[in-house]
Parts: structure tokens; C-alpha cells; sequence
């Protein structure tokens, strides 16, 4: 198994020795960063692999906000030219855009959304301001707007409750910020239900429901005590990021990841 940089976005493929003709982008969440160990995990067995920075490069903006989806429609293309079957793996905000990849690309066979959202959120500027988390061809996507009033009740913010408040603020928007996850083949979804950041066990529910309302199956892996971080076997627990309440327990979370594993092997296979 080798790992080589990529070009024209930082970020790295792994490439099996023995590859099974499965390609994967893997998007972390907030924190933009490059995800090698998952990236790396998933070439273990037999997947050529890739990770990216989507924001806080070179070129790129300082946060998640208004970040093309192109970036993501490039990398999806790029992988399918060199594989027969393709996934995008996403966490939180990486969940966003994965699901958004998913419903934009043909290419994109299947999507695995940790701690995910059925709807586009608001993404804030360096000068406070709110936008779309995502734009499409230059264009912003529609987006449910923060509640400015919401204030958290700890010094170690549980933002769950300033996403549940923003919805009910804004029923609205949120149809109109809805993703169109009908468009996506295969979906498999990992919430824990101790989630303190947002509420994905109740947005994957949403996200079933307008799929089942097309036909659609879709596969929810839920914990009751898992938090937002779900830990896939082998892969290191993740530390730092914003200082907030995330819930769960690390043996929780492993627990929640042994789950979806067994879920995410039945994607890795050609069909």
C-alpha cells in the first residue's frame, strides 16, 4: 500500500496493493482537515482511498462557508476514472457534503453520511455574517439560518440545541434548504444518540423518510449512547477540534463504529 499527495488540493490517496476496483473520498467535518487514518483504513481493504482539505488551505476559505461543491464533483470524477465503483464518507459537516456530492454526481454509487444532516446549514464568515455552508457554480445553496438569539446554557457549549431552535425558527427554509437525497443510489447513515452537537438522529430520520417516500431504502446505524465522533475499527480517537460538548463515550463511539462497519463492508464489494 503506498499514499501519494495529491495535485491542485492538499490532501492524500492511499492505493492498495491489491486494489478491489472500490474508490473513496473521505470528507472530515468542521475542522476541514485531512482524514489519512480513515482514508488509510479503508485502502487496507482493497479501496483506493483519497482525503482532502476543504477549507483553511491554500486558495481555500478560512471556514466552512460557501465552499464549491465542485471541489468534491472534481475529486468524485477523478476517482471514477480509475474505478468501477465509487463512495463518498462523510462526517458532520463533511456528512453535508457528502450527501450534496451524492444527489450532484452520477458517479457517486454510494454515500456514507456520519452524524449527518438533511438539510444545508448556515455557514459564518470571518466577519460574523451568515451564508451557505455550499455554493454550486458560483451560486450559494439555500440554507437554514442560525438562530441569533439561541445562547448556550454551558461553558462547553452543547450546540444541539441551537440547530433544534433554528429549525423550528425557520420551518421554511428548511424545505427549501432540503438535500435531495433521492438522488442518491445507496445511503447508509451512523448517528449516535447522545449527539450533542446536532440532532442526527432525528435528520437521519428526515433523510429516510423522503427517501422511503421515493421507494428509496436506506440504512440508519444508530447507538443510543454514541456521541458525534463515531470511531471505526483501528482508527485513532480524534482530539482537538472547537472546544464543545460532543456526548457519547469513547467505548460508545467504538461501539457505534464497530456497527457501521459491518454496514460500510457490504459497500466496499463490486457489484
Amino acid at each position: 500500500m503506498r499514499q501519494i499527495d495529491l495535485s491542485g488540493v492538499e490532501g492524500v490517496r492511499w492505493i492498495p496493493e491489491v486494489p478491489t476496483g472500490v474508490g473513496a473520498l473521505v470528507l472530515a467535518g468542521s475542522s476541514g482537515r485531512v482524514d489519512s487514518p480513515r482514508a488509510e483504513l479503508l485502502a487496507r481493504h482493497g479501496v483506493i482511498a483519497e482525503s482532502i482539505r476543504w477549507f483553511g488551505g491554500p486558495g481555500q476559505h478560512d471556514g466552512p462557508w460557501e465552499i464549491p461543491l465542485e471541489l468534491f464533483l472534481g475529486r468524485i470524477a477523478d476517482l471514477a476514472r480509475d474505478c468501477d465503483r465509487v463512495l463518498v464518507l462523510g462526517t458532520s459537516f463533511g456528512a453535508e457534503a457528502a450527501l450534496l456530492t451524492g444527489c450532484h454526481s452520477p458517479e457517486v454509487d454510494a454515500v456514507v453520511a456520519f452524524a449527518p444532516s438533511d438539510v444545508v446549514w448556515a455557514g459564518v464568515r470571518s466577519d460574523g455574517t451568515q451564508t451557505s455552508h455550499w455554493n454550486l457554480g458560483g451560486v450559494p445553496l439555500p440554507y437554514v439560518p442560525f438562530d441569533e438569539d439561541w445562547e448556550p446554557d454551558d461553558d462547553v457549549p452543547a450546540y444541539v440545541g441551537l440547530y433544534e431552535a433554528s429549525r423550528k425558527r425557520c420551518p421554511a427554509r428548511v424545505a427549501e434548504a432540503a438535500i435531495a437525497v433521492e438522488d442518491i443510489n445507496e445511503v447508509v447513515l451512523v448517528a449516535g444518540g447522545d449527539d450533542q452537537v446536532w440532532p442526527s438522529v432525528a435528520m437521519s430520520a428526515a433523510i429516510r423518510a423522503r427517501r422511503t417516500s421515493h421507494g428509496l431504502k436506506t440504512t440508519i446505524v444508530s447507538d443510543p449512547t454514541a456521541g458525534h465522533r463515531t470511531i471505526l475499527p483501528g482508527e485513532p480517537v480524534v482530539s482537538g477540534g472547537v472546544r464543545m460538548r460532543r456526548g457519547g463515550t469513547e467505548n460508545a463511539d467504538r461501539s457505534l463504529g464497530t456497527a457501521a462497519w459491518a454496514q460500510i463492508k457490504t459497500l466496499l464489494e463490486v457489484k
